[in-house]
């Protein structure tokens, strides 16, 4: 069975805190051009997008045709009887 050192382990403590703030400097450093970088991709995208959905869909003499459904009447004939319910105390 080994046992940790004192010296050993706080050089594992040392380690672990350079990382994290270095990390943390890093962080701070690059986060808002990250940041810039994907809320300008995501702009592009969202543009392409509005573009692609702006332009006419154009049909071979341009004129507009609309289909409709045409109306059905519903009958209430096949509603069934209505039974009024009371409570029982």
């Amino acid at each position: 069975m080994q046992l940790a050192s004192l010296s050993g382990v706080l050089k594992v403590i040392l380690i672990l805190l350079l990382i994290y703030y270095g990390l943390k400097i890093l962080t701070r450093l690059f986060g808002p051009l990250l940041l810039r970088y994907v809320t300008k991709k995501a702009g592009e995208k969202f543009q392409q997008q509005f573009q692609q959905y702006q332009e006419p869909q154009s049909s071979p003499n341009n004129d507009t045709t609309i289909d409709k459904k045409p109306k059905e009447k519903s009958s209430n004939k096949d509603v069934g009887e209505y039974i009024d319910f009371e409570e029982i105390d």
